[in-house]
C-alpha cells in the first residue's frame, strides 16, 4: 500500500511540471528569440512613447543600443535615470516633468552628467584620454556630436562626419574649401584619420603622439630613416605646411623661396649671395632670386646624397 502511494505521489509531481513548463519557458528570456529586450525592459515608457512621436524615439531599436535578445542591451532608463517624476507624473499636469536626465542643445541637465551616463559603458579604448581632453573642458556633451536614437549617426559616417565638426570648427571649413588641400569633401580623409576627439595624450587631439607620427600613417615615405634630415620634417610637418588646407600648391603656407626664408636667411645662401646684392650684374640677380627652392633641392624632406658636412647638396638627390 505505501508503495502504491510512492508511485502516484510522484506521478502527480511529475503531470504538475509538465503542466507548468511550457508556461515557464514561455516567461524565460533566451538568445536567438525575436523579442525586443529593449521594448520589454522599458515598457512603462512605451505605453506612451510610439512611433507617432517626432523625433521617433523609437528608432532607436535600429541602431546597436537597440540590439535585440541581448543581455547588454541598455534601457531607457540607463541613460535617462529613474525619471520617477517624469513617469508618474503626480499632479497629472499636461505639461509633464522632463526625465532625470535629458539630451539636446536646450537641455538644463549639466555636459558632465549627460557625459557620465555614455562614460558608463563607453570608457575604454580611445575614450580613456576623455577627462581633462579639450572637449571635456569646454562641457562639450557626447550627445553634441552623436546622434542616439537615430540608425545613421552623422559623424560616424566618413562622408557627413565633416559637416558635424564644422558646426563648431567653422574656420576648418574655409580651409578644406581651398585649391590645395586633402580630399575631405570626396570622403576619402576625414578629421577623425588625425584627429581622436575623445581625447589623446599628444597636441591638438592627434591619433598618434606627436604631429609627424600621424602624418607618417599616411606619408610612410618620408619618415626616413635619411643620411641627410631637414629638421622640420622630423620636428612638426605644420612648420611648413596647413593641412586642413592651403592657396599654395603642396599645402604649404606660403610660397617659395619666403616659406624657406622664414628660417634660411637669402643672404647665407652660397649660390643666392648675388641675388641680393644690388651692385651684381642683371643675370647674376635673376639666376637665383625669387626661385623656388625645390629647383635645385628636390628631396626637400630628407636625401642620401654623399654630400660633405655643410650639406651643400644633401637634399639634391
Amino acid at each position: 500500500m505505501n508503495l502504491l502511494k510512492q508511485v502516484l505521489i510522484k506521478l502527480a509531481v511529475v503531470a504538475g511540471l509538465a503542466a507548468i513548463m511550457p508556461a515557464y519557458a514561455a516567461d524565460t528570456p533566451t538568445l536567438g528569440t525575436d523579442k525586443d529586450l529593449v521594448l520589454r525592459g522599458d515598457a512603462r515608457c512605451t505605453q506612451c512613447h510610439d512611433e507617432s512621436d517626432s523625433p521617433k524615439l523609437l528608432s532607436i531599436g535600429k541602431t546597436k543600443h537597440g540590439t535585440k535578445a541581448d543581455g547588454r542591451t541598455p534601457t531607457c532608463t540607463s541613460c535617462h535615470g529613474a525619471s520617477d517624476e517624469h513617469v508618474n507624473n503626480k499632479g497629472g499636469s499636461s505639461n509633464r516633468p522632463k526625465p532625470s536626465v535629458v539630451f539636446g542643445e536646450k537641455t538644463k541637465t549639466p555636459a558632465s552628467e549627460r557625459n557620465a551616463a555614455c562614460l558608463a559603458c563607453h570608457s575604454g579604448s580611445n575614450r580613456m584620454f576623455w577627462p581633462g581632453s579639450i572637449h571635456d573642458q569646454q562641457a562639450v556633451a557626447c550627445t553634441s556630436c552623436h546622434q542616439i536614437h537615430t540608425a545613421h549617426d552623422k559623424v560616424r559616417d566618413r562622408v557627413t562626419q565633416q559637416e558635424k565638426c564644422f558646426t563648431c570648427h567653422k574656420d576648418k571649413r574655409a580651409e578644406v574649401n581651398r585649391p590645395s588641400r586633402h580630399a575631405v569633401k570626396e570622403g576619402k580623409v576625414t578629421c577623425s584619420d588625425c584627429h581622436n576627439p575623445h581625447g589623446s595624450a599628444g597636441t591638438k587631439l592627434m591619433v598618434r603622439d606627436t604631429v609627424v607620427d600621424t602624418c607618417y600613417t599616411c606619408h610612410a615615405d618620408k619618415r626616413g630613416p635619411f643620411l641627410w634630415s631637414h629638421q622640420p620634417v622630423n620636428e612638426d610637418c605644420s612648420i611648413c605646411h596647413n593641412p586642413h588646407g592651403s592657396t599654395t600648391p603642396k599645402m604649404l603656407k606660403q610660397r617659395m623661396p619666403f616659406l624657406c626664408q622664414e628660417c634660411h636667411e637669402p643672404g647665407s645662401h652660397q649660390g643666392l649671395a648675388a641675388s641680393v646684392d644690388p651692385k651684381a650684374p642683371l643675370i647674376q640677380r635673376e639666376a637665383t632670386g625669387g626661385r623656388s627652392c625645390v629647383n635645385c633641392h628636390t628631396t626637400i624632406h630628407g636625401g642620401n646624397s654623399p654630400a660633405n658636412s655643410s650639406m651643400v647638396r644633401s637634399l639634391t638627390h
